[in-house]
């Protein structure tokens, strides 16, 4: 895992310095890749290619990029891993002789590439990527992601040049950088609290969509080929409609048989390599089957907090004896917490919005001082119906849809009216842990149209960005407004592929990449393995989710390995005190961000919802730590990009 950078600049080059510009680029993302860097110019072209080393995989200086094939036609720059590099050496030793100058996956990768062509690399490669390649043949450059959007990759015009990179810090080095705010991404910040591909929070900026590429031409001025190499929804329409007729028994090896090869080759590192481990039931699978597979005990980690409330640590621990890892658990006190508050904006680059990314970082420089590569069980909710939301939602759906909607409307508001004590208890008795907290979610909800449209305003932080914001547009937004007709009536469908294209890469695979990369770890999620995707979406409902209990098969498969009372406990979540801290020790800080003054000066924000909302926090009269959180994190960004 690395970081990439670079630009393309077709104008005339008489005079100019290529390499100073690049350099700053890539030493903005040195943090990504503390082993080394590199650049490569193409000068007749004006293409320059930018690399920051994070050495995994032949630590030797023949893994150094950005790297040539041996016959001199195509450059590459890449980040991240391809974890079948094996299989795809053999098929280039298949077809003639090779003389390899080291063993790393990128050489294996750029002369498949110049073997077979990029378009069958991508469809062939299995691993988590992001990656600039130059063919100095046709004169065009490709940019591509990996399948679910483990990788990051911004690219955008910015004036005359294409600037393109890992992160956005990386682009606005560049002396051409001058973007613009994007009041669209603004808006769909608003709502989710993170700003979901293909926008980015700056104009002309783009993250390139997950399983897809984009190639550039020379001449072709700013219009850009776009394709998809793999589809998540049309593998999880492909496992809807052909199903696996197996036995609980049966279903539960073979699910454990596809879960080891994913971990077995994700294990595979010339560096020291570890697990984060909460205690729960994703992690704990994934270090099992590491351990499972281990000649020696696998370094696990996890985060433990003062507040019982918050702290899984103990459950972490008793998994880790059982399983007999060495275990290290790092434990947090508020300040070690707190001190993490000035580093986000800057380390996320956009505003962002997931108060977990607090404790992620942590851990993930916890980690880095024992290991450079971590495998993490992201990912095992939004493939095996983890969320308690899926079930809760559908109940909540088939109670109210058939009530109309005028009728749903005037209920929504009479629960405005109640008060929050009395919205707790009743949440429970359909599944809503803390109701008080989410009535204005619920009535947006209850007034919606259809199921999706609810299942939207239930995940919003702010349910209608347009009264937050001066110039309000939200603009469509694919992962949630083709509606996912494909998928039928079945909700819970519709709702864990939702998750899979937006909330999972845009929010969980962001909020992990950052951390970990600020302190130079790679972190691995082996849920996200093809193999393993596919296979969860052939499952039948039942073996998802059987009754209420969620991830049925995947219990199944931990079972095995670690006794139910370790781990069978309800879902907790990997947070933190936010809504206390706000009222306390970060209140002076929020306050500030918070002005009036400073809400209205830039034209973005109205500041009157937003301060009617921290008063009524502050005075404890209801808790609006996340949506709050949200704007805290876009005032805390601007402040730290316009100082």
């Amino acid at each position: 895992m690395c970081g990439i950078t670079g630009y393309w600049d077709q104008r005339e080059a008489r005079g100019r310095t290529w390499q100073e510009p690049l350099r700053e680029m890539t030493d903005a993302i040195a943090h990504r890749g503390p082993d080394g860097a590199g650049v490569w110019v193409d000068h007749e072209a004006g293409v320059a290619l930018g690399h920051r080393r994070l050495a995994i995989l032949d630590l030797s200086a023949a893994g150094t990029q950005p790297m040539r094939s041996a016959d001199g036609r195509w450059a590459l720059t890449y980040n991240g891993e391809f974890y079948n590099y094996r299989q795809l050496r053999a098929a280039v030793e298949a077809v003639g002789s090779v003389e390899w100058r080291g063993s790393s996956d990128t050489e294996v990768f750029v002369e498949y590439v110049s073997r077979f062509g990029p378009m069958s690399a991508l469809e062939a490669a299995s691993g988590m990527f992001a990656f600039a390649l130059w063919d100095s043949h046709t004169r065009t450059l490709l940019l591509a992601r990996d399948r679910l959007g483990e990788k990051p990759l911004y690219a955008g015009w910015s004036g005359d040049v294409l600037l393109f990179g890992s992160e956005l810090k990386a682009l606005a080095r560049h002396p051409s950088w001058n973007p613009t705010i994007d009041r669209g991404a603004l808006a769909l910040y608003t709502r989710f609290g993170y700003v979901p591909a293909p926008y980015s929070i700056w104009q002309g900026i783009e993250k390139v969509p997950a399983g897809t590429w984009v190639r550039f031409d020379a001449g072709a001025s700013r219009q850009a080929e776009r394709g998809t190499f793999w589809s998540a929804q049309q593998t999880m329409l492909a496992g809807l409609q052909s199903p696996l007729a197996l036995s609980d028994e049966a279903a539960t090896d073979a699910l454990e048989l596809v879960l080891r090869k994913a971990v077995a080759s994700q294990m595979e590192a010339d560096v020291p390599l570890g697990a984060f481990l909460s205690g729960g039931i994703d992690s704990s699978v994934i270090t099992a089957l590491m351990q499972a597979q281990s000649a020696r005990p696998v370094r696990s980690f996890s985060i433990g907090f003062g507040d019982q409330r918050w702290d899984e640590s103990p459950y972490a621990e008793a998994v880790a004896r059982h399983l007999g890892t060495a275990h290290t658990t790092i434990h947090c006190d508020g300040a070690s917490a707190l001190a993490v508050v000035p580093m986000l904006a800057r380390m996320y680059d956009e505003p962002f919005g997931d108060s977990s990314q607090i404790p992620t970082r942590l851990l993930a420089a916890l980690t880095r001082e024992h290991v450079t590569v971590a495998l993490s069980g992201d990912g095992g909710d939004e493939l095996f119906g983890g969320y308690n939301r899926y079930l809760a939602f559908a109940r909540q759906w088939d109670l109210v849809s058939s009530v109309p909607r005028p009728l749903r409307r005037f209920g929504g508001r009479a629960l405005r009216q109640l008060p929050e004590s009395l919205l707790n208890r009743l949440g429970a008795l359909v599944g809503i842990a803390n109701a008080g907290d989410k009535v204005t979610k619920v009535e947006a909800a209850l007034s919606a149209k259809t199921a999706d449209e609810a299942y939207r305003q239930l995940l919003s932080q702010w349910p209608d960005p347009a009264a937050l914001l001066q110039e309000p547009h939200e603009p469509p937004h694919a992962g949630w407004d083709e509606r996912w007709a494909e998928f039928g009536g079945d909700i819970v469908d519709r709702m864990m592929a939702t998750d899979l294209v937006t909330y999972l890469p845009d929010d969980i695979l962001t909020k992990v990449d950052r951390a970990a990369m600020s302190v130079g770890l790679e972190a691995r999620v082996p849920f996200l393995d093809p193999a393993v995707v596919a296979f969860a979406w052939q499952l039948p409902r039942t073996m998802r989710i059987r009754g209420r209990e969620t991830k049925w098969l995947l219990r199944q498969v931990l079972s095995r390995h670690v006794p139910d009372v370790l781990w069978d406990r309800p879902k907790q979540g990997f947070g933190i005190p936010l809504a206390r801290w706000l009222r306390t020790d970060l209140r002076d800080w929020a306050e500030d961000l918070l002005d009036e003054e400073t809400l209205r000066a830039d034209g973005l924000l109205r500041p009157a919802p937003i301060r009617a909302a921290w008063a009524a926090h502050v005075a404890g009269r209801s808790n609006h730590h996340y949506g709050l959180w949200t704007i805290l994190m876009f005032q805390s960004w601007k402040r730290a990009w316009f100082a």
